[in-house]
């Protein structure tokens, strides 16, 4: 039996070796103007994949709102912030008070812990100066959300991130207008917040026909359904309700309800049982800021400012909305609501 003896292999030294893989990535590379491209993408691709598209620094940000236990509206605010924290490797820190000074107080521990920007709500604003004031010394970069626009510059922040709501006030109050409505009520659920009253002011501009203003509290539902529909029982001209949320205008319908009247239910927000009512027809139509716009570009403006000196607005507001929706945006509405992102 015969064999066939083989070659041995040829080993190339260590600097050969060297200058083999050097001379084939170059061929590679030759043959393809998009060569170099496509494998740039697909490691940054990978990159993302393996945990964040960004290689900035692990960032820390805290968010600071003035909202009462269990709203929806802020639920959505918080997603949209974490969502962006996620993509841009930032430490998220949410806390919250309906309270405005202990809301002073969460954002004075915001500033002890050294955070690397602050996103704040200004509802009550005056009370916020000071505090707001120690940010900017301690070289805190903030951006005001949702509420205070017009407080906003004034105590130092790069910007605003919301709706005007003195405008979308009026937005209301015309598409009031549009459909008919005779006597409003507009209810306010929180005395003393500027944007509440704001939003009253400017939909009594536009509305056209009679308007009033209700005032109830709303962390008492009950109380706050039981004053609605004594309103509308004491008053008979009474068309329309006007609440200034998600949760009071499913209040608002209870009390609708209760009263026993042909009143129409118009509302500033979103929720489930909002657009269930749009597309059940028992809700008119709903005023939406898009408070998950108000969280991510919050993050991300801040992530933005510190990585690149970047800044939207040019100075002004960036505006969410008012975005008027209707019964025949209620299908559409459904899924992302259903996930909590409207």
């Amino acid at each position: 039996m015969s064999t066939t003896r083989m070659s041995p292999v040829r080993r190339l030294r260590p600097a050969a070796a060297a200058l083999a893989v050097l001379a084939l990535t170059v061929a590679v590379a030759g043959c393809s103007s998009t060569g170099g491209r496509r494998a740039e993408e697909a490691r940054a691709k990978a990159a993302a994949v393996a945990g964040g598209a960004v290689t900035t620094p692990r960032w820390k940000v805290a968010m600071v709102t003035h909202a009462g236990a269990g709203d929806a509206f802020w639920d959505t605010v918080r997603k949209g912030a974490e969502q962006a924290a996620a993509k841009d490797n930032i430490t998220f820190l949410y806390s919250n008070d309906a309270q405005t000074q202990n809301q002073v107080q969460l954002v004075q521990a915001a500033i002890d812990q050294k955070v690397d920007g602050l996103l704040v709500t200004l509802a009550k604003g005056d009370a916020m100066a000071d505090v707001l004031g120690k940010a900017k010394a301690a070289g805190i970069p903030v951006i005001t959300i949702n509420s205070g626009q017009e407080f906003s510059a004034r105590f130092g922040a790069l910007t605003h991130i919301g709706q005007d709501e003195a405008t979308a006030g009026q937005a209301a109050g015309t598409e009031l207008a549009g459909r008919g409505r005779k006597n409003v009520l507009c209810v306010i659920h929180e005395q003393g917040n500027v944007g509440q009253e704001q939003r009253c002011s400017g939909a009594r501009g536009t509305a056209g026909g009679a308007f009033q203003v209700l005032y109830v509290d709303g962390v008492n539902m009950p109380d706050a359904r039981a004053a609605i529909s004594a309103k509308l029982q004491a008053d008979p001209a009474i068309d329309t309700v006007l609440t200034l949320s998600g949760p009071m205008a499913a209040t608002g319908l209870q009390a609708i309800q209760d009263a026993r009247r042909p009143v129409e239910l118009d509302t500033f927000d979103l929720g489930t049982q909002v657009v269930a009512g749009l597309k059940a027809g028992t809700v008119g139509f709903a005023v939406d800021q898009q408070p998950y716009l108000q969280g991510y570009e919050g993050v991300d403006l801040l992530w933005l400012y510190r990585f690149n000196l970047n800044m939207l607005g040019g100075g002004k507001p960036v505006a969410t909305g008012p975005q008027i929706l209707t019964g025949e945006n209620a299908d559409a509405l459904a899924e992302y609501v259903a996930r909590g992102t409207r």
